[in-house]
Protein backbone atom coordinates (compact mmCIF):
# COMPACT_ATOMS: atom_id res chain seq x y z
CA UNK A 1 0.00 0.00 0.00
CA UNK A 2 1.24 3.37 -0.85
CA UNK A 3 1.85 5.76 1.91
CA UNK A 4 -0.22 8.52 1.20
CA UNK A 5 2.88 11.95 1.10
CA UNK A 6 2.23 14.88 3.72
CA UNK A 7 0.75 17.51 1.27
CA UNK A 8 -2.45 15.40 1.28
CA UNK A 9 -2.43 15.56 5.18
CA UNK A 10 -4.75 17.91 5.19
CA UNK A 11 -7.51 19.19 8.02
CA UNK A 12 -10.52 21.62 7.54
CA UNK A 13 -11.57 23.86 10.01
CA UNK A 14 -15.52 23.23 10.37
CA UNK A 15 -17.04 26.41 11.62
CA UNK A 16 -16.75 29.71 12.99
CA UNK A 17 -14.07 32.37 12.33
CA UNK A 18 -11.52 30.22 10.36
CA UNK A 19 -14.57 28.32 8.59
CA UNK A 20 -13.69 26.20 5.40
CA UNK A 21 -9.47 27.01 5.99
CA UNK A 22 -7.77 23.72 5.04
CA UNK A 23 -4.48 23.22 7.00
CA UNK A 24 -1.44 21.22 6.49
CA UNK A 25 -0.83 18.22 9.58
CA UNK A 26 2.03 16.41 10.16
CA UNK A 27 2.34 12.24 9.50
CA UNK A 28 3.05 10.21 12.82
CA UNK A 29 2.04 6.78 13.58
CA UNK A 30 -1.69 6.57 14.84
CA UNK A 31 -1.84 9.96 14.25
CA UNK A 32 -5.60 10.61 12.66
CA UNK A 33 -7.48 13.76 12.93
CA UNK A 34 -11.25 13.73 14.33
CA UNK A 35 -13.31 13.34 11.50
CA UNK A 36 -15.17 16.30 9.78
CA UNK A 37 -18.73 14.84 10.49
CA UNK A 38 -17.62 13.80 14.21
CA UNK A 39 -15.87 17.33 15.05
CA UNK A 40 -19.10 18.69 13.63
CA UNK A 41 -21.48 16.76 15.99
CA UNK A 42 -19.03 17.47 19.00
CA UNK A 43 -19.27 21.21 18.44
CA UNK A 44 -22.90 21.33 17.55
CA UNK A 45 -23.30 19.35 21.08
CA UNK A 46 -20.65 22.24 22.38
CA UNK A 47 -22.41 25.52 20.89
CA UNK A 48 -23.65 27.48 23.43
CA UNK A 49 -20.61 26.43 26.01
CA UNK A 50 -17.32 26.69 23.68
CA UNK A 51 -17.18 30.59 24.03
CA UNK A 52 -14.86 31.86 26.22
CA UNK A 53 -14.30 28.45 27.50
CA UNK A 54 -10.79 27.68 28.60
CA UNK A 55 -9.68 23.61 27.01
CA UNK A 56 -7.15 21.26 27.07
CA UNK A 57 -6.68 18.68 24.28
CA UNK A 58 -4.27 16.02 25.91
CA UNK A 59 -3.55 14.45 22.80
CA UNK A 60 -3.85 17.31 19.90
CA UNK A 61 -2.35 14.91 17.03
CA UNK A 62 -2.91 17.40 13.90
CA UNK A 63 -4.88 19.87 16.20
CA UNK A 64 -8.10 19.17 14.62
CA UNK A 65 -10.22 20.04 18.09
CA UNK A 66 -8.24 23.01 19.73
CA UNK A 67 -7.68 24.15 16.63
CA UNK A 68 -11.74 23.95 15.88
CA UNK A 69 -12.52 24.67 19.67
CA UNK A 70 -10.32 28.41 18.85
CA UNK A 71 -11.85 28.57 15.46
CA UNK A 72 -15.26 28.39 17.17
CA UNK A 73 -14.60 30.96 20.51
CA UNK A 74 -12.56 29.28 22.80
CA UNK A 75 -10.80 31.75 25.51
CA UNK A 76 -7.71 29.46 25.66
CA UNK A 77 -6.53 25.99 24.26
CA UNK A 78 -3.95 24.04 26.08
CA UNK A 79 -2.57 21.77 23.25
CA UNK A 80 -0.54 18.84 23.85
CA UNK A 81 1.43 15.94 22.30
CA UNK A 82 4.60 14.08 21.88
CA UNK A 83 5.86 14.37 18.27
CA UNK A 84 7.79 16.98 17.74
CA UNK A 85 6.85 17.27 13.64
CA UNK A 86 3.02 17.59 15.00
CA UNK A 87 3.94 20.21 17.63
CA UNK A 88 5.92 22.04 14.97
CA UNK A 89 3.33 21.81 12.05
CA UNK A 90 0.59 23.02 14.81
CA UNK A 91 2.90 26.14 15.95
CA UNK A 92 3.22 26.62 11.80
CA UNK A 93 -0.59 26.73 11.65
CA UNK A 94 -1.21 28.92 14.46
CA UNK A 95 1.35 31.57 13.13
CA UNK A 96 -0.85 31.34 10.03
CA UNK A 97 -3.83 31.98 11.75
CA UNK A 98 -2.48 34.59 14.13
CA UNK A 99 -3.37 33.07 16.75
CA UNK A 100 -1.97 34.13 20.13
CA UNK A 101 -4.22 32.17 22.42
CA UNK A 102 -3.12 28.99 22.23
CA UNK A 103 -0.36 27.36 24.82
CA UNK A 104 1.23 24.23 22.87
CA UNK A 105 3.24 21.86 24.93
CA UNK A 106 5.63 18.93 23.43
CA UNK A 107 5.21 17.13 26.67
CA UNK A 108 3.29 13.46 27.69
CA UNK A 109 -0.21 13.76 28.64
CA UNK A 110 0.02 11.38 32.06
CA UNK A 111 2.97 13.95 33.22
CA UNK A 112 1.00 17.03 32.66
CA UNK A 113 -1.74 15.43 34.54
CA UNK A 114 0.55 14.67 37.42
CA UNK A 115 0.36 17.75 38.78
CA UNK A 116 -2.59 20.11 39.42
CA UNK A 117 -3.00 23.72 37.65
CA UNK A 118 -3.91 26.65 39.35
CA UNK A 119 -6.89 27.65 36.53
CA UNK A 120 -9.55 24.81 35.78
CA UNK A 121 -10.71 23.81 32.33
CA UNK A 122 -14.29 24.04 31.39
CA UNK A 123 -13.36 21.70 27.99
CA UNK A 124 -11.14 18.72 27.82
CA UNK A 125 -10.85 16.86 24.80
CA UNK A 126 -9.68 13.10 24.95
CA UNK A 127 -8.75 11.63 21.77
CA UNK A 128 -5.53 9.42 22.79
CA UNK A 129 -3.72 6.72 20.44
CA UNK A 130 -6.11 3.56 20.33
CA UNK A 131 -5.34 0.60 21.93
CA UNK A 132 -2.66 2.13 24.35
CA UNK A 133 -4.75 1.81 27.70
CA UNK A 134 -4.32 5.68 28.52
CA UNK A 135 -8.39 6.93 28.38
CA UNK A 136 -8.96 5.49 32.50
CA UNK A 137 -5.86 7.10 34.03
CA UNK A 138 -6.08 10.21 31.97
CA UNK A 139 -9.54 10.31 33.27
CA UNK A 140 -8.56 9.79 36.54
CA UNK A 141 -5.94 12.50 36.84
CA UNK A 142 -8.14 14.75 35.09
CA UNK A 143 -10.36 14.46 38.24
CA UNK A 144 -8.08 13.78 41.13
CA UNK A 145 -5.90 16.65 40.57
CA UNK A 146 -8.67 19.01 39.58
CA UNK A 147 -7.92 20.16 36.37
CA UNK A 148 -11.95 20.47 35.71
CA UNK A 149 -14.42 23.04 36.61
CA UNK A 150 -17.25 21.95 38.58
CA UNK A 151 -19.52 21.58 35.58
CA UNK A 152 -17.09 20.90 32.89
CA UNK A 153 -17.69 18.88 29.90
CA UNK A 154 -15.01 15.78 29.18
CA UNK A 155 -15.23 14.26 25.02
CA UNK A 156 -13.73 11.48 24.46
CA UNK A 157 -12.88 9.65 21.42
CA UNK A 158 -12.07 5.90 21.53
CA UNK A 159 -11.95 2.93 19.64
CA UNK A 160 -15.49 1.52 19.29
CA UNK A 161 -14.61 -1.76 20.96
CA UNK A 162 -13.21 -0.20 24.26
CA UNK A 163 -15.04 -0.33 27.31
CA UNK A 164 -15.08 3.22 29.38
CA UNK A 165 -14.89 2.01 32.87
CA UNK A 166 -13.09 2.79 36.01
CA UNK A 167 -14.25 7.11 34.84
CA UNK A 168 -15.18 8.91 37.72
CA UNK A 169 -18.27 8.14 39.11
CA UNK A 170 -19.35 12.26 39.00
CA UNK A 171 -19.00 11.99 35.17
CA UNK A 172 -22.69 12.28 33.48
CA UNK A 173 -22.43 10.76 29.93
CA UNK A 174 -24.58 13.31 27.98
CA UNK A 175 -24.23 11.87 24.60
CA UNK A 176 -22.60 9.18 22.84
CA UNK A 177 -22.35 7.80 18.84
CA UNK A 178 -20.42 5.94 16.66
CA UNK A 179 -18.27 6.29 13.14
CA UNK A 180 -16.87 4.10 11.96
CA UNK A 181 -14.02 1.67 14.19
CA UNK A 182 -14.98 4.37 17.20
CA UNK A 183 -16.94 6.29 19.39
CA UNK A 184 -17.29 9.35 20.70
CA UNK A 185 -19.13 10.61 23.83
CA UNK A 186 -19.64 13.59 25.93
CA UNK A 187 -19.35 13.78 29.72
CA UNK A 188 -20.36 16.52 32.02
CA UNK A 189 -18.94 17.00 35.61
CA UNK A 190 -21.65 16.85 38.10
CA UNK A 191 -20.28 18.67 41.30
Amino acid sequence: MKKKSSHNNQLRIIGGRWRGRKLPFADGQGLRPTLDRVRETLFNWLQFDIAASRCLDLFTGSGALGLEALSRGAASVTMLDTNPAAIRQIQNNLYLLKCDNAELLQQDALAYLQNPVDEQYQIAFLDPPFQQNLMSQCCQLLEHNHFLSEQAFIYIEAEKQLVLSQLPENWQLLKEKKAGQLKYCLFQRIP
